[in-house]
């Protein structure tokens, strides 16, 4: 706001020093209402809320591939996500895994390769300039495993040259020092039926006008196409390339004795998965590499199996005039949850309506099946929630812990309905705890660190170790439903958090971008469970909020702070990360800072004319390093969230 224009950044006066707190929570209170109305007309009629999921141009290429692939591809829809993918070029020719972040070797080449499956020749100037970017990159063999693979179906790369990811790993038992139940699930789901493409080793003829011979540095058959061994002889690196060179020697030579069995194991733990969900897992890789492999496995396009995988994954797909586009999943339980937090803590009674109808849609959603979950939590009684609209092998921590908050602020008409219901969502997710104290999303202990140096683990995401952001929230859910800092549960969460923090006093986000959100969860759990709110350490981090707001009064940060961490704290403001800090410094009971004003008065400028906010950087986090997403959602209930608990903490205040 123009009232703040000479504010220091990291004021933290007692007082404002233009006087306008009464102001600034008057006109809360109008922006509050507005952004209730707008979050209420985007209610869906069924009850649930869903933004748009939007992530980077591999999932457009990944389209054209799939569909060149198994020949069902259609020019119009191929023409339409290349004019998408061109319209997210960088200007010095590559794409970016994240609204203006640097040029990406993987999303790049297979940007190149869609545009050109589409029909573009090299010559074309977008072409000409992403060929130049990518070579300066170092070429097609700098690409992850992934697209290596994908590149093998169509004879741009060679099988031999990638990581070997046979379908024996299926059989390895579960007391095995290496299973499948040891990496995380959406590896578990993505690997699977890769490794019965791996097996069968699809291959698919494509007009040489069409092959990327040229992205190759010196050209594809003088460069290194194998992976590069670790310059420390003795090495995890280098003892699983030993590895995977016998993989490839036995497969050369034709000895896989276990293959059938392993091809038929993999099978059928892939269809199993198929029931009782949008597709295997619900996410985008993993739903291609299904329906990739169910054809290699002999299924015809008509197969009832095959037709199901298909629906699911065009449902993904969003066509807007001359473009097409593909979310990686949906997020219905998830903005739901969140949606209903909101609303019940800008004063929405809990009776209303509209509450009820999103809190019977919820309850209807929990899963009541044991899941991949199970495995590695043998006393747990199923009781989460899932992400999308049906997952139901893959309920996760946070999804369930959100829920129960967004439950707590409704009255459902069947009351014992909905208190059993959450309760056994509490006692799964405390039966979910990891040893060391904190919770990760899906699985329970899954953080055997070494498996991050499988030659096929450079998606970053090969585990699911436990997190403070998840952690923190938990923390906030359990004090909702009457638990305190004195349960052994909550202990255990507080020592995890406490040496998990960082030096400078933030915290790392795994599932929002970056260090602000990590930061704003753990103080809220902290807040909420009882900690008092004068501990060093929580006074810490809200100085570290306080020094990385930005001069406009908000706070922003890229998705470079998980490739450098010099960069924490540091980006363009936007409404969700500027709402995160805001509620940061409320848990720590910083009401009336200059810093909090400000960030009150940034989004209180920025909101539009109908009650919503505009963000165009990703703040959500998918893999780290890897792929982000951008919730279309969290720009609008973090804001009400934010100047909710301003209003409410400043009224009491004075």
């Amino acid at each position: 706001m123009d009232e703040y224009p000479s504010v220091s950044r990291t004021s933290n006066a007692p007082e404002l020093r233009f006087g306008k707190i009464d102001d600034l929570s008057g006109r809360a209170a109008a922006a509050i209402d507005a952004a209730r109305k707008w979050l209420f007309s985007h209610q869906r009629e069924e009850g649930y809320w869903c933004g748009e999921l939007e992530a980077d141009t591999t999932l457009e290429s990944d389209y054209i591939l799939m569909h060149t692939v198994l020949g069902t591809g259609n020019q119009d829809r191929f023409q339409k996500a290349a004019n998408y993918i061109l319209q997210h070029q960088n200007q010095d020719g590559g794409w970016p895994i994240y609204n203006g972040g640097p040029s990406n070797i993987s999303a790049s080449v297979k940007a190149y390769f869609g545009l050109k499956l589409a029909g573009y020749k090299p010559d074309h100037p977008a072409l000409a300039r992403a060929r130049k970017k990518i070579l300066e990159m170092g070429g097609v063999t700098k690409v992850n495993t992934f697209t290596k693979i994908y590149l093998c179906f169509l004879g741009q790369y060679d099988y031999d040259a990638v990581p070997a990811i046979p379908p024996e790993i299926v059989l390895f038992p579960n007391w095995f020092w290496f299973n499948i139940y040891e990496i995380s699930s959406w590896s578990r789901a993505i690997l699977v039926p890769l490794s019965i493409l791996y097996a069968k080793k699809p291959f698919k003829k494509i007009p040489e006008e069409m092959h990327i011979d040229e992205l190759f540095v010196g050209g594809r058959h003088s460069s290194r196409m194998h992976l590069e061994w670790s310059k420390k002889l003795v090495s995890w690196r280098n003892f699983f390339l030993v590895i995977d060179r016998l993989v490839h020697w036995f497969e050369a030579v034709h000895i896989r004795p276990l293959r059938s069995i392993a091809l038929k194991k993999a099978e059928k733990w892939m269809l199993e998965r198929f029931e009782m969900s949008d597709g295997l897992g619900a996410i985008y890789p993993s739903i291609v590499n299904s329906i990739l492999a169910t054809r290699c496995l002999g299924y015809s396009l008509d197969d009832p199996q095959v037709i199901r995988a298909l629906d699911e994954f065009e449902k993904l797909g969003i066509e807007e005039g001359e473009t097409f586009r593909m979310q990686p999943c949906v997020s219905p339980v998830w903005d739901t949850a969140y949606a209903l937090f909101a609303l019940g803590e800008a004063g929405v009674p809990p009776t209303d309506p509209r509450m009820v109808k999103a809190a019977d849609w919820t309850l209807q959603k929990q899963v009541r099946t044991y899941g991949d979950w199970a495995v590695k939590n043998k006393k747990g009684k199923p009781g989460g929630w899932y992400f999308e609209f049906n997952n139901e092998f893959y309920p996760d921590v946070d999804d369930s812990a959100m829920v129960a908050l967004g439950l707590s602020k409704v009255e459902h008409p069947n009351g014992r309905y909905q208190r059993e219901s959450v309760q056994r969502a509490i006692d799964w997710i405390f039966s979910m705890q990891c040893k060391n104290g904190g919770w990760a999303s899906f699985d329970k202990n899954n953080n055997r660190m070494v498996f991050q140096h499988i030659p096929f683990a450079d998606h970053n995401a090969m585990l699911d170790p436990p997190t403070v952001d998840i952690t923190g929230r938990i923390l906030e859910m359990l004090a909702t439903y009457g638990y305190d800092k004195n349960h052994p549960a909550v202990k255990k969460a507080i020592k995890f958090i406490r040496k998990e923090q960082e030096a400078d006093g933030s915290w790392f986000g795994r599932w929002g971008v970056n260090y602000i959100y990590g930061t704003m969860l753990v103080l809220r759990g902290l807040e909420a469970i009882g900690v008092d709110h004068h501990e060093p350490y929580v006074q810490q981090a809200a100085e570290w909020l306080r020094m990385v707001q930005n001069p406009d009064g908000g706070w922003g940060e890229t998705c470079d702070s998980y490739d450098d961490p010099n960069t924490k704290g540091v980006g363009p403001s936007t409404p969700s990360q500027t709402a995160w800090a805001v509620m940061g410094l409320l848990a720590a009971n910083d009401t009336r800072s200059e810093s909090v004003a400000k960030g009150v008065a940034y989004l209180l400028k920025t909101q539009r004319a109908d009650g919503s906010w505009d963000e165009p950087y990703y703040t959500g986090t998918g893999f780290p390093r890897v792929f982000y997403l951008m919730y279309h959602l969290y720009r609008d209930y973090f804001p009400l969230i934010a100047l909710t608990t301003y209003k409410k903490v400043v009224g009491e205040k004075n």
